[in-house]
C-alpha cells in the first residue's frame, strides 16, 4: 500500500495513547514535542510517564481501554500487546473516521509514523510503507551522520531572513532568486564552522546592512556558544 505523505498539526489537538509501556512512552513523547493534548490509558505506567502524569503534562486513565474511549479523539495510537484491545480500539477509530496508529500492526492502521530525523523545526522522514522499519531505521543512522546541528542552524537563520526578505515587497520570482543566493554553496560549511564574519558579509551583500540582521546573527551566534 502507498501511504500520502503529509504532515499534521496536533497543537492543542486531543490525542489519546492505549498503553503505558516502553512503547507508548516514546509515542506519548512524540506528541507532546508538538504540542498534542495527551491522554494515556492504562492500568500502569513507566515511571517517565508516571512523571508527566505527575506534572500535570498528560491525563491518566489509570485502567484499561473501554468502547467510547476515543469519542473526542482526534488522533489514537496503541501501544499494547493485546490484540483483542488493539482490534477493538481499530475498529472504534475507523468508526468514529479519527487517525489511529496500532504500533508494528500495519493492517489496523489508517496513518503510519516514519522514521525520522530531527534538527530543530527541520524534519527529514522515511517511510518503508510498513514493509521494513529496520530498513527505515538504518536510512535514518545515516542520514543523522550526513545531516549534522548547522542545518538546525540554517533553518533559523533563514525563518529569521525571510520576513525581511518578504518586507522588500519584490515579487515572488524575485524572493525565489534571493532565497536561493543566500543559501550559498558555502553556507552550511560556514555555520558549522562557526564563521560568523563570512556569514554576515555574504547576507549584507545581499540584503544590506540593517539592525535587525545584526540582531538575527548575534542571538543565533550567542544561542551557539
Amino acid at each position: 500500500m502507498k501511504y500520502f505523505p503529509i504532515n499534521v498539526e496536533i497543537n492543542n489537538r486531543p490525542c489519546t495513547v492505549i498503553g503505558g509501556g516502553r512503547v507508548a512512552q516514546r509515542k506519548v513523547m512524540g506528541l507532546l514535542a508538538c504540542q498534542g493534548q495527551v491522554t494515556v490509558i492504562s492500568p500502569e505506567l513507566t515511571p517517565a510517564l508516571a512523571e508527566k502524569a505527575g506534572a500535570g503534562a498528560i491525563t491518566w486513565l489509570k485502567r484499561g481501554y473501554e468502547p467510547g474511549d476515543l469519542a473526542r479523539s482526534f488522533l489514537v495510537i496503541a501501544a499494547t500487546d493485546d490484540e483483542q484491545v488493539q482490534e477493538a480500539v481499530y475498529a472504534e477509530a475507523q468508526g468514529l473516521n479519527i487517525l489511529i496508529n496500532v504500533a508494528d500492526v500495519p493492517k489496523w492502521c489508517n496513518f503510519i509514523l516514519p522514521a525520522t530525523v530531527r534538527r530543530g523545526d527541520l524534519a527529514i522522514s522515511i517511510s518503508t510503507s510498513g514493509q521494513s522499519p529496520a530498513l527505515a531505521r538504518l536510512t535514518r543512522e545515516r542520514l543523522e551522520e550526513e545531516f549534522g546541528p548547522e542545518y538546525d542552524l540554517a533553518l533559523r537563520l533563514m525563518g529569521g531572513l525571510r520576513p525581511l526578505v518578504l518586507a522588500r515587497d519584490e515579487g515572488h520570482e524575485q524572493n525565489k532568486k534571493t532565497f536561493a543566493k543566500i543559501l550559498h554553496p558555502e553556507l552550511l560549511e560556514w555555520l558549522a564552522q562557526g564563521q560568523w564574519p563570512a556569514i554576515s558579509a555574504h547576507i549584507q551583500a545581499l540584503l544590506g546592512h540593517s539592525p535587525e540582521i545584526d540582531t538575527l546573527l548575534t542571538r543565533l551566534r550567542e544561542e551557539e556558544i
